[in-house]
């Protein structure tokens, strides 16, 4: 084993919390574990929390993987799964190869690969066996994605001189919980900062994935638990900052692969990260931004391809020194989005109109982007992915009540600020700019409090917008700071 030149800070020190994404962890372990953690071990003590593998696009990373073999498993007469997990083991032992320096090391970690994708195998041969996968195990096998990512980086990590630890939060939760209130998550966190403190001087590496959470860790949560957990960890260290290191370099005025001029934000806060995430720009999801903030603890966002770069901080008015901003922050666009015009028979009073309406869509579990209403007649916005049968279906149903035509081929442009309604005459200036633009409104939403003012355009006219509404209204450098 190699000698540690690097030591975890004394327990004065504060901690940090590093979550790296699957495409992070895939393609700049190197980066990580070379630069990015050692950078941090000097003043911090660093807590590293990591989802499963991704290559260059998520359909071929671990959990997707992990998610088509126990579909195969499944399918009477395939074994697919069994190569499956061959590829998925391969995959982890050649990038171990490829990195690790020590051959004991690597000759242990290999042992480790090897042991943790046999047990995998026997998993999914028994739900062949008995043809049935529960939502609970179902968990198991995509939790082991997590399981092994993080393995691997701890061997990397140990390799460059670094102290690790591997800490598996399978069995973290203790006891029973009825839901998943604050209560739930408060002991979560509580119980992972105990166990992380276990590991001393060590830095430990934390599986994302975190056990038996009632009604399945992947049904309630979504893929996008890593964060969550990241956060709770962050929680319960009372960490001084929790960083989401991603590819890049934070949150932008616009997106700059599309706008030219487009700015990064050194600072916004949570609601207008929470709406830029909801339509369009991929941040961080809002509850999991919630469990920190509330917690008076900063998020930030980093590139790990600039580690140096100060990235975006998420944070509250009350945490930070923020000068009076005069102008929206950022403009982002929500593609693939279809609308729903129904104009009533009058066949139905009004409130009875609109009830129907909406358990029509709860029925066929289609979800409301944005609406617009009037006594007799409703535009609504829902993402285009819906199944057309599923879609055919709804508008059978919705012709009961009226007219109904679809629009396909529409996309949500949405203009965020938390400090617009300081400021008069924000969405008569963009509507104004969309005009002179050229670009057709379809439905206009507005929050009472001007955070969020969005339209419904063509999708073909999307980018022209968009550039055509940062030019006009985000072109000035925000006048806030941390």
């Amino acid at each position: 084993m190699p000698s540690s030149s690097y030591r975890q800070n004394p327990s004065d020190h504060p901690w940090v919390v590093q979550k790296y994404g699957g495409t992070s962890v895939g393609k700049f372990l190197e980066t990580i574990a070379s630069t990015i953690v050692p950078s941090y071990m000097d003043s911090h003590r660093v807590a590293v929390v990591c989802s499963a593998r991704s290559g260059e696009e998520k359909s071929t990373g671990t959990t997707n993987r992990l998610l088509k073999a126990a579909e195969e498993a499944l399918e009477e007469g395939s074994i697919s799964y069994l190569e499956i997990v061959k590829d998925i083991k391969d995959d982890h032992i050649n990038v171990a190869r490829s990195l690790i320096k020590n051959k004991d090391l690597l000759k242990e970690l290999e042992a480790q690969l090897h042991q943790d994708c046999l047990r995998l195998r026997s998993f999914l041969q028994a739900a062949e066996i008995i043809d049935e996968i529960s939502p609970r195990s179902k968990d198991v096998i995509v939790g082991m994605g997590e399981k092994l990512a993080c393995t691997l980086v701890a061997a990397v990590l140990k390799d460059r001189g670094i102290d690790t630890e591997l800490v598996v939060l399978n069995n973290i939760i203790v006891g029973e919980f009825n839901g998943l209130d604050q209560t739930f998550y408060d002991h979560v966190s509580q119980h992972m900062a105990r166990r992380i403190v276990q590991c001393g001087n060590k830095v430990p590496i934390v599986t994302g994935f975190f056990g038996n959470v009632p009604g399945s860790l992947l049904r309630t949560m979504g893929r996008g638990y890593t964060d969550l957990c990241a956060a709770l960890v962050a929680v319960g260290l009372k960490a001084e900052e929790l960083q989401i290191w991603k590819e890049v370099d934070g949150i932008f005025t616009a997106d700059p692969r599309k706008v030219k001029g487009a700015r990064l934000l050194s600072f916004v806060r949570p609601e207008e990260a929470a709406e830029l995430t909801y339509y369009g720009s991929e941040v961080i999801h809002p509850f999991t931004m919630e469990q920190v903030i509330r917690s008076n603890i900063p998020i930030r966002i980093k590139n790990v391809e600039n580690p140096t770069g100060a990235g975006t901080c998420i944070f509250s008015d009350s945490g930070a020194h923020i000068l009076t901003q005069k102008h929206p922050t950022a403009v982002t666009v929500k593609d693939s989005i279809c609308v729903l015009n129904i104009h009533s028979n009058r066949k139905s009073v009004s409130h009875g109109f609109l009830a129907r309406i909406f358990g029509i869509l709860d029925e066929y579990n289609m979800v409301v982007d944005l609406i617009s209403t009037s006594e007799v007649h409703v535009s609504i916005a829902l993402e285009a992915d819906i199944l057309k049968s599923k879609m055919d279906s709804a508008v059978v149903e919705l012709e009961n009540l009226g007219q109904v035509d679809v629009m396909y081929n529409m996309a949500i442009l949405s203009l965020v600020g938390s400090q617009m309604k300081k400021t008069v005459g924000i969405a008569g200036k963009m509507f104004s700019s969309l005009a002179k633009a050229n670009v057709n409104i379809e439905i206009i939403s507005q929050e009472a409090s001007e955070i969020n003012i969005s339209c419904v355009i063509e999708q073909s006219k999307a980018l022209h917008a968009m550039k055509a509404i940062h030019e006009d209204l985000l072109r000035l450098e925000p006048l806030s700071s941390v």
